[in-house]
């Protein structure tokens, strides 16, 4: 053995720890680069979206299935998706506070929730996107608006959903610490709604982003009557691959999807995981996190640092203080002052609140009216072919539910309990999630028909593949959502495992549960339009169901057959709601509530 002398080692060690504050000093400024190149990359796609959306609207447009097409189609459908995302997170937020806090139209607005996330993104189509041609018709942008809104259409529902449940399951300590530090609306929006709300808001933003996936094919490239509106993008391009069998095409536009869904998990889902992973709801500080790298990486940027410090956080802080009650109190005229501008505010309120209300009740019966005098067009053999597509549809419904949640629960909750398993499964969960199962169902539907199942059986698949997503992340939200000393007690008391799974775990993920199953509900009855009539090799597959006669409907322009669907819809939805998911949200705001 070769013994080195003690000067060898001194110098070798100074040279080790140089070497390492050079790599700490020089890190921050490759990230800033990153981050500075991200940037410049954002600002041209924005340009050029703006010279495409701002020109004059394109002629009928061929889907090109050659590779060479595939990154501006992803783009373009990336943007379409994450726009739609944004528009639905304003709107499920702004929604779900308004419902959880207004006894007076709550159950008005959860009426309305549970109708809308019934009606197929098909029967949105018309209306949306003849009213986005006509405001814009000089421009490309009109059809790129209603393609965005009919991906919001899919998206939103589950968000609303989840925002509205966290706000009725805020433990009452919380409230009242919120009530004698004297919040206002504002402060106790961003320091205990949204913070409590941040677990179940990520996942199901997760699923939401993958139903848009889901629902891309159908909403960058439709039919409606004479008219036929194609986008260009990655939905339309698997859409086209898949209805003339191109497996080469279609094997290359899922590489490019699951390629974006990889870099979508590890650029920005990982690290809002590990974020909100400080929003959860305990006493004791768990022994596990979920971690990113990349979220380390930008918390140590010196340059995001510097914005954040002289820039961000004086702007927030300024509107956080104008928008925060005074606390100071007020004497004398000042006091009387404020309470006379209060009540003269409520007066105000009262008065907007009326005059919309009217608005509101003018443009439902005018609407109705119309309705009314369409539907009598529809003839007594459409009708009963409605009902029976609907008794069919509510078994294939009810059917792809039980069999994923058989599957769903338990695996949710191993996911949720054990981080390292997390990391593996989650973005394998999510790109699984992501791809579009149409894409998928030309392969599966001709497998069975060699095997003789057909359409029939291929639909309840279909509508697994499309919803059992939305059970799966919210159980995984709910399980990491169980405060870390609960599950210590249960260590603790050496519970068997089925004594964790009735006394912890099933009330620990109950109301995100029933948050799954409701949006998994709505969303098997959604899939419908897809998963029971599909076009293959310029051949239609079709069976009996809800979802096909609206798809149908849609085809042929025949828009009381549509309208009369889209009702029977609704209503089979908003009654199993009523009688089932409803009393069960109540349980689980007054019994399964987490608090002291």
């Amino acid at each position: 053995m070769i013994h080195l002398p003690d000067s060898f080692s001194y110098v070798r060690g100074r040279e080790t720890l140089a070497r390492s504050q050079v790599l700490r000093r020089s890190w921050p400024v490759v990230l800033d680069l990153c981050v500075a190149g991200i940037g410049l990359a954002c600002f041209y796609g924005v340009v050029q979206l703006a010279s495409y959306w701002f020109g004059h609207p394109l002629p009928a447009i061929t889907i090109s299935l050659s590779p060479r097409a595939l990154p501006r189609y992803a783009f373009y459908s990336i943007v379409r998706i994450w726009l739609a995302y944004a528009l639905s997170l304003l709107f499920a937020i702004g929604y779900g506070y308004t419902a959880a806090y207004n006894r007076r139209v709550e159950a008005l607005m959860i009426a309305g929730l549970d109708i809308l996330q019934s009606i197929p993104v098909l029967s949105f189509l018309p209306g949306v996107m003849l009213a986005m041609v006509a405001l814009f018709p000089s421009r490309q942008i009109g059809v790129e608006m209603g393609a965005i809104i009919l991906i919001f259409t899919g998206q939103v529902w589950n968000i609303a959903f989840s925002f509205y449940s966290s706000l009725k399951s805020i433990p009452r300590e919380l409230r009242e610490a919120a009530m004698v530090y004297r919040f206002s609306p504002w402060q106790r929006l961003v320091e205990l709604e949204l913070p409590y709300a941040a677990i179940g808001l990520v996942w199901n933003s997760m699923v939401s982003v993958a139903g848009g996936w889901f629902f891309l094919m159908a909403c960058e490239m439709f039919v409606l009557g004479p008219r036929d509106f194609r986008l260009p993008g990655l939905g339309s391009y698997l859409q086209t691959a898949a209805s003339t069998g191109n497996g080469v095409a279609i094997t290359w536009g899922l590489i490019t999807m699951i390629a974006i869904i990889v870099a979508t998990d590890q650029l920005l889902w990982r690290p809002v995981i590990a974020w909100s992973d400080k929003f959860k709801f305990e006493q004791v500080e768990t022994t596990s996190r979920v971690r990113s790298p990349l979220l380390h990486l930008l918390q140590h940027s010196r340059g995001l640092h510097t914005l954040r410090n002289h820039t961000i956080q004086p702007l927030t802080e300024a509107i956080y203080q104008r928008l925060a009650y005074n606390r100071r109190p007020s004497a004398g005229g000042a006091a009387q002052s404020s309470i006379l501008s209060r009540k003269s505010r409520e007066r105000l309120n009262a008065m907007l609140r009326g005059v919309a209300l009217l608005l509101v009740i003018g443009g439902v019966l005018y609407a109705a009216f119309h309705a009314l005098s369409l539907l009598r067009e529809v003839q007594r053999a459409e009708f009963l072919q409605i009902l029976e597509g609907a008794v069919a549809t509510f078994l294939r419904v009810n059917t792809a539910l039980l069999l994923a949640s058989a599957w769903t629960i338990p695996a949710g909750v191993a996911i949720g309990f054990h981080p390292r398993l997390a990391r593996v499964a989650q973005p394998v969960a999510q790109i699984a999630a992501s791809v579009p199962a149409t894409a998928l169902f030309p392969v599966i539907l001709m497998a069975l028909v060699k095997m003789g199942g057909g359409l029939g059986v291929g639909s309840i698949l279909l509508m697994m593949l499309g919803t059992q997503w939305y059970i799966l992340f919210n159980v995984i939200a709910g399980a990491m959502a169980i405060p870390t000393d609960l599950r210590e007690v249960a260590t603790l008391f050496h519970f068997t495992t089925a004594q964790r799974w009735r006394t912890l775990i099933l009330p620990g993920i109950f109301p995100y549960l029933i948050t799954g199953l409701v949006t998994a509900s709505g969303g098997a009855w959604n899939a419908s339009i897809i998963a029971e009539y599909f076009r293959l090799k310029n051949q239609t597959f079709e069976t009996t169901g809800l979802g096909a006669v609206i798809s149908a409907a849609t085809d042929s322009g025949k828009f009381e057959i549509l309208l009369l669907a889209t009702i029977v819809m609704a209503g089979m939805v908003v009654t199993i709601n009523r009688l089932v998911w409803r009393p069960l949200y109540r349980l689980a705001e007054t019994r399964y509530r987490v608090g002291a």
